[in-house]
């Protein structure tokens, strides 16, 4: 496996720190966190730099952008049912989708993370996941020839690996597959075995997190078993990157948000301990359980003069 973390530790550092910070603790990928193009949400928004930069800056620290993360979901219901069609604009989550693939693959990023999300009211289960489907399969037939692959990530009323399959099992597509969230599923009370096991292959990124009396916190100081998710991840044979999310973007006590808004409804500001040693504790963790004590290191490139 090859730890890695999310840009919602760090919302306010800049990319070249977030490369630098990246290398310092250990982390061989990050994942990236953008809210798409003239976004100011995060001083670390891929969006904001050139793609040629990024790549740069990543390339001399050793360190893969290993997933473009969004909050791209498929699930917006179409009103009215009928004239709806024509009225209302239908595909706006398809096209933010197909922007962020192409951003993806500039910056030469292997994965791009959207979610489901979940069923509105007391509709008909089979409708909202023909409408899912039909959004789904034109976001993933765009990643075709560019060497990027489309991740779902369980949340809402696909929180399980099993509510997930459903929609898996109806893209049989080798673009398509999942970024399991072990966390979000365990509170959904799925077992993580058995999660793996429903996944099987198509398990191609793993994310994680960790919480001590409800607030976020390096991984393994916390009430949820790290050790024993990793434990089940390394028996199942998944060789890929483990993302650990520490989420001070939506918790810490930042200026208030803007009209869109990016953080959940009903949370308190807390002041969080700073994302630099609370990412330096989590990879740590990582590669003990790992049995690892030092990270693999790609060597520097040559300095140009």
């Amino acid at each position: 496996m090859k730890p890695a973390f999310s840009t919602v530790a760090c919302p306010d550092w800049t990319l070249d720190r977030v490369a630098e910070s990246a290398e310092h603790v250990g982390a061989m990928g990050v994942e990236l966190r953008t809210f798409g193009s003239g976004s100011t949400e995060f001083a670390s928004d891929p969006a904001l730099i050139s793609s040629e930069k990024l790549r740069m800056l990543f390339g001399w620290a050793g360190v893969t952008p290993c997933c473009l993360a969004t909050s791209i979901a498929f699930d917006e219901t179409i009103f009215p049912p009928v004239i709806g069609q024509v009225i209302s604009d239908t595909e706006r989550s398809v096209r933010e989708a197909k922007s962020a693939i192409d951003l993806a693959q500039s910056i030469e990023c292997p994965f791009v993370r959207v979610f489901g999300f979940e069923y509105h009211g007391s509709e008909n289960r089979a409708n909202a996941n023909g409408r899912i489907i039909n959004r789904l399969s034109k976001v993933v037939d765009h990643c075709r020839n560019k060497g990027v692959r489309l991740v779902i990530e369980n949340g809402g009323s696909f929180a399980t690996a099993a509510a997930l399959s459903e929609l898996l099992d109806l893209v049989p597509d080798t673009l398509l597959g999942v970024a399991y969230n072990l966390t979000v599923a365990k509170a959904a009370g799925e077992s993580i075995e058995n999660g793996l096991n429903v996944l099987g292959d198509r398990l191609l990124l793993a994310k994680m997190k960790d919480l001590k009396d409800g607030r976020p916190c390096a991984l393994g100081s916390g009430d949820h078993d790290a050790a024993g998710a990793i434990a089940a991840l390394a028996a199942s044979g998944f060789r890929g990157y483990l993302i650990y999310e520490y989420d001070r973007a939506w918790l810490d006590m930042l200026p208030p948000p803007p009209a869109q808004g990016v953080r959940k409804p009903g949370l308190k500001p807390v002041q969080l301990p700073g994302a630099l040693e609370v990412l330096k504790t989590s990879m740590k963790f990582m590669y003990e359980r790992l049995g690892a004590a030092e990270p693999v290191r790609k060597p520097r490139p040559a300095q140009r003069v």
